[in-house]
């Protein structure tokens, strides 16, 4: 049998998956979890073979338990299934060392693609995004072509898609859970990194580079 825990603060989402992950007979849900505290607390009851896990949680960031879960079970393959574009996101996703990445809009028969994929091994992404990523090897030698948003850390990234959506530091710091202070201090790490001189060229960057994506 292969374990599997889904993770997603909808719950008539979740339970979509746990119908299809367990309509395969050797497949098994074991546990769901809508936060990143119940999907921890899920783990420390029993380790899963697989890990099903939305980025955006009511409470944390799937990223950051992505990161955690890894440091502490490695033998977890994590496949991310998320509403956000993949060209925004499946990059950060592998590099926290998730196996694959599907947005949720595919049909359950690329989910299941996407599963067996990971089974064997192997990375999963779509072949959108797989063309994508040849095309910019091909064409530009890859590294020197990412866009300048690439070089944020993952929260730095959160501050700077939150301010590309309209929200104000008050907000942001809510929504995060961090400080306004804290809030700042990311905006002064983003307006260093993207050569950004002050805070309202940041608004105008973060709308601007929301709307391209």
């Amino acid at each position: 049998m292969v374990n599997f825990l889904i993770v997603d603060d909808h719950p008539i989402f979740r339970h979509g998956l746990i119908a299809l992950i367990q309509s395969e007979p050797r497949y098994r849900v074991i546990a769901e979890a809508g936060s990143a505290a119940e999907a921890l607390a899920a783990i420390a009851r029993e380790v899963p073979d697989v890990l099903l896990l939305d980025i955006s949680l009511g409470e944390g960031n799937g990223l950051d338990l992505l990161k955690v879960v890894h440091a502490a079970h490695p033998e977890v393959r994590v496949l991310v299934v998320s509403i956000h574009d993949e060209s925004v996101y499946a990059e950060r996703a592998l590099r926290a060392q998730a196996r694959g990445y599907l947005m949720k809009q595919e049909a359950s028969s690329v989910l299941k693609e996407a599963i067996a994929t990971i089974l064997a091994g192997k990375v999963f992404v779509s072949a959108a995004y797989r063309d994508r990523l040849l095309e910019k090897a091909w064409v530009t030698g890859g590294e020197s072509s990412r866009p300048k948003a690439s070089l944020l850390s993952d929260r730095e990234f959160e501050v700077l898609e939150s301010m590309g959506r309209g929200l104000g530091a008050m907000e942001i710091a809510s929504s995060m859970g961090i400080s306004v202070k804290t809030v700042g201090v990311y905006q002064d790490h983003i307006k260093k990194k993207l050569s950004i001189d002050n805070i309202s060229e940041l608004r105008k960057y973060a709308v601007a580079w929301m709307q391209g994506h």
